[in-house]
């Protein structure tokens, strides 16, 4: 048995007894080293001779060394690779699991930089808050064992299950202005809100800042989002970064950092800022960031954190926590904000906005069903108290005029801090009494931990919150429509239960036959009497001692976790052809969009995030093969013969057939999930050719040993079929330095016809040493040999 320091995890319910006020918390591992960053910055300012972005200066301020990194000249933003020390590692329940698998591999007894965990991916929603929790806890008692003692042995700061979503807790516990911190999720930049740079990422990447090992990141371009005017009536930020989703679309903040800046921006809530960070991860943006404002430092101050918020306003006044007077940007959006109105965007994409008051005519041009089946609030993009008071205020209205919710009506809120406070300040009442079912602390419905009690099966649609709304995401039902909007529009319109119902125009009819209409609803930021922590049992000891002594068992025969074996390298005796890829056989021709939830699946498949083995057996089954038109069928072509895309892909390692993938524009947008690209690995995939990749993605292919090609010719797509055979030219040259080496692919069909397309790489030297030597965490074990 794994030892244990008190109670067992699965003990975790949550009483309601430990109230406790907010005190000021020991912030000297959450205050960034502003002297220091400064210092660094000079240096920077010293070679590059220009203004600079504040995403530059806080960027650039992590660098290792200026001088390797930009004393060469030429293009920086999009060209030059950074090597960065992060100063700061958080990880959710889910991708913890692989990323403490592959960090124990390390050898080391201890983390380079602080480092959290928190459990808010594994509890399911069903039927209330305790009863959740308490089944959720049970049923992954393993994940939480391990989770908690390999915290224990790394010196690791774990947040229980209940504690609340990381999102939340990260903003409201470690977030500061200036700072650069890693995230195994691809929201991390909702901490953006606090005037720092998150950044989403791979659980590989997380274990280079846990091993104090640099880590590398194209420096991205700078896109200016200029903010003017002011919100009024039911507009809110979420609403704006609606908007902006629908001009930017899911590609276009692909390889940049999105600042904003204007008389618009310091206005926002703190936490209104982190919900238009949060939400940049849909437009594929690296993150998001703000210039440090009165917000933030109220915020931090009412958290607890007023150390921090006073090195904050010391570096300001020096000029560290903004853009140069001008600096210049790749692009520059501008939205008055005084012109926008409510948004709903989906189904199926998070960048299809359209305008509440269009929203009507858009249901009707579909033929659509006017009804919707829940609707749901919360989640790490919309759950804060500025949030859940101004629902609250809407509440009160509809249950003073007699209303209740006419849909299931679910409430999640982000931590146990913000759920403590509610009860407190009468909120969560408010929404009872009208119908809601408040959740557990966590992410719930959002990333598919929603088991609905009515199923549906048929096409229905849903009204909700969050961030995301792929097909089947939320319930599994590819036929469900998640339309996206703000927390107060969704609470409205469930009093409808109307697709068509505008809240900002139209009346309701009451039981008494009078009409009633809603008044834009009102909220704050922050509590009058203050946060108030609720179970102080959820939080954990902060900068805890290593405790070396502590055993990490993962036992043989479980099928929730999996001791990782090395992947083998792709080059040596076995490989003729020396150092370009071995001959590969075509998998499967992707079609369309391809998100890594159709690579590896969520919901369901969650418990096995710590068996390599058994999520594969999730690989790509929702991807469409485009030859067929078909989900989840591949080809074998050496036997005649046809199966699912995991029994074709287990034929294919069973034969010792090194494979590729052939994939359509923004290949693996979503979310981090390292094991859309740990699973192809897994099944012997060395390869991939899209049209275009998402950023998360193609870092993860990287750093597991997976070479990721660009068409050139996006037309070159077509020319290519399962079974085809590819030899990749040039790679050896690219491996040797030679000046302008480029890779292209031969394409050898069945017929033995051959013929070469010319691809793009994105390899920098150090990502060619995670390729030769099979995988990036391979390179950085032989370093420490």
């Amino acid at each position: 048995m794994i030892p244990r320091l008190g109670r067992r995890v699965g003990s975790l319910a949550r009483p309601f007894a430990t109230i406790s006020s907010q005190a000021e918390k020991d912030c000297r591992s959450i205050t960034p080293p502003y002297e220091k960053l400064q210092k660094k910055l000079e240096e920077v300012r010293a070679i590059l001779n220009r203004p600079l972005t504040l995403a530059e200066k806080m960027l650039y301020s992590h660098v290792i060394d200026p001088n390797k990194s930009f004393s060469g000249g030429g293009t920086i933003r999009g060209e030059a690779y950074l090597q960065l020390n992060p100063q700061r590692v958080a990880m959710q329940d889910a991708s913890a699991q692989m990323a403490l698998l592959q960090f124990m591999s390390a050898g080391l007894d201890r983390c380079a930089v602080p480092t959290s965990i928190h459990c808010d991916h594994l509890i399911q929603a069903l039927e209330g808050a305790d009863a959740d929790l308490n089944r959720s806890i049970i049923t992954n008692q393993e994940v939480f064992d391990f989770l908690e003692s390999a915290a224990r042995k790394y010196g690791i700061e774990f947040w229980r299950p209940g504690s609340g979503i990381i999102h939340q807790i990260v903003l409201e516990n470690y977030a500061a202005p200036g700072m650069l911190m890693l995230g195994t999720d691809s929201h991390t930049p909702n901490a953006g809100g606090l005037g720092m740079l998150a950044i989403g990422v791979g659980g590989a990447d997380a274990v280079d800042a846990m091993t104090g090992t640099s880590w590398e990141l194209k420096a991205p371009n700078i896109i200016g989002i200029k903010l003017i005017g002011e919100l009024n009536g039911w507009a809110t930020t979420k609403d704006l970064i609606l908007h902006l989703a629908g001009k930017l679309t899911v590609r276009g903040g692909t390889g940049s950092i999105l600042e904003y800046f204007g008389s618009g921006v310091s206005s926002q809530s703190c936490t209104g800022l982190a919900t238009i960070a949060n939400m940049g991860a849909e437009v594929g943006a690296t993150t998001s960031t703000f210039p440090y404002s009165a917000n933030m430092r109220a915020y931090l101050q009412a958290t607890g954190r007023s150390a921090v918020a006073a090195a904050a306003d010391q570096a300001a006044s020096q000029g560290f926590l903004r853009a140069d007077e001008g600096a210049e940007y790749d692009d520059v959006v501008e939205i008055n904000l005084s012109e926008l109105e409510p948004t709903i965007n989906g189904p199926f994409t998070p960048d299809l906005a359209t305008p509440l008051s269009k929203f009507k005519g858009f249901v009707e041009k579909q033929g659509w069903n006017d009804t919707f089946s829940a609707a749901l609030i919360g989640s790490c993009t919309n759950s804060s108290y500025e949030d859940m008071t101004r629902v609250a205020d809407l509440a009160k209205q509809a249950g003073d005029a007699g209303l209740t919710s006419k849909v299931p009506f679910l409430c999640t809120p982000g931590s146990e801090q913000i759920r403590a406070t509610m009860e407190r300040d009468q909120i969560t009442p408010k929404l009872e009494s009208v119908g809601a079912l408040v959740l557990a602390n966590a992410c719930g419905p959002c990333i598919g931990q929603w088991k609905r009690t009515d199923n549906p099966s048929e096409e229905n649609a849903i009204l909700t919150s969050f961030n995301r709304n792929f097909k089947s995401r939320n319930d599994g039902n590819n036929k469900t429509m998640n339309f996206l909007a703000s927390p107060t529009v969704v609470t409205a319109m469930a009093f409808s239960g109307k697709l068509s119902f505008n809240p900002q125009t139209d009346s309701l009819t009451l039981p008494s036959g009078k009409l009633f209409k809603f008044t834009p609803p009102n909220g704050k930021d922050l509590p009058s009497a203050g946060f108030t922590l609720g179970d102080l049992s959820y939080y954990p000891p902060p900068m805890p001692d290593p405790q070396p002594e502590v055993e990490i068992v993962v036992k043989e025969d479980s099928q929730r976790l999996e001791l990782l074996k090395p992947f083998s390298s792709h080059f040596g005796p076995h490989n003729s052809r020396g150092l370009e890829l071995p001959a590969l056989k075509v998998l499967l021709r992707v079609r369309g969009k391809c998100t890594t939830d159709h690579i590896s699946a969520a919901g369901p498949w969650l418990k096995y995030k710590g068996h390599l083995t058994n999520i594969s057996e999730n690989l790509l089954i929702t991807a469409t093969n485009d030859e067929s038109g078909e989900m989840n069928v591949a080809f074998d072509k050496d036997t005649n013969s046809q199966g699912t895309v995991p029994e074709v892909a287990k034929r294919f390692k069973s034969r010792q057939q090194p494979w590729s993938l052939i994939v359509d524009e923004n290949y693996g947008e979503g979310s981090a999930r390292e094991h859309a690209a740990l699973q192809p690995r897994f099944y012997g995939c060395a390869m991939i050719l899209a049209r275009s990749f998402a950023r998360i993605h193609e870092t993860n292919l990287k750093k597991q040993g997976v070479l990721p090609l660009w068409f050139v010719e996006k037309s070159d797509y077509l020319k290519i079929s399962s079974g085809d055979v590819l030899e990749t030219v040039g790679l050896a040259d690219v491996f040797d330095g030679k000046p302008d080496a480029q890779v292209s692919v031969r394409v050898i069909k069945a017929d033995g016809t051959a013929f070469e397309i010319a691809t793009k790489h994105t390899m920098s030297a150090d990502q060619l040493k995670w390729l030769r030597a099979g995988s990036a965490l391979n390179h950085i074990r032989s370093t420490r040999n």
